[in-house]
């Protein structure tokens, strides 16, 4: 660990309910102490969409539920799906049930971009849940990715 890294002790004072309810919580999740379950919380925290920079590339999932019964909806899906083809990487589509679908869109892009289009799904009729999950993409790698040749079978010259 480097000295940036070094590990910094404070105090939290809690309600002893609350603190009981989350000693169960980590115990189930397999935490061995208090102190790595905080540290995660504070990541996560730190990579919700609304605390970072509005042009911040990063990547994750929007993750949705809806009812696929709903009249024109996995058309209106779709379409909204082909305005952010830049931005979606994959998809998953799975049948819930006979009326639910979850869908898991793969994305990478700008903060403002990823966040808005997760705002057009989640108002949209007949859809119950739509969640934006991201992390950081190091911008370095992100040009060098883009720089990097892949072959494709081709031929050439």
């Amino acid at each position: 660990m480097s000295d940036k890294d070094a590990l910094v002790r404070f105090g939290i004072s809690m309600p002893q309910s609350l603190i009981e309810q989350y000693d169960r919580l980590i115990a189930l999740q397999g935490y061995d102490n208090r102190s790595e379950a905080i540290r995660d919380l504070a990541r996560k925290a730190l990579l919700t969409s609304s605390s970072m920079k509005l042009d911040e590339t990063v990547a994750g999932t929007i993750v949705m539920v809806y009812d696929h019964h709903v009249r024109d909806l996995p058309i209106t899906l779709m379409d909204l799906q082909h305005d952010y083809h830049h931005e979606i990487i994959s998809t998953m589509h799975i049948h819930l049930n006979h009326q639910q679908c979850l869908e898991i869109l793969v994305v990478r892009g700008k903060v403002h971009q990823l966040r808005e289009l997760q705002q057009r799904i989640q108002v949209l009729k007949g859809v119950g849940y739509a969640e934006l999950s991201v992390t950081h993409v190091d911008e370095q790698q992100e040009h060098l990715s883009h720089t990097h040749r892949h072959p494709h079978n081709h031929h050439e010259s």
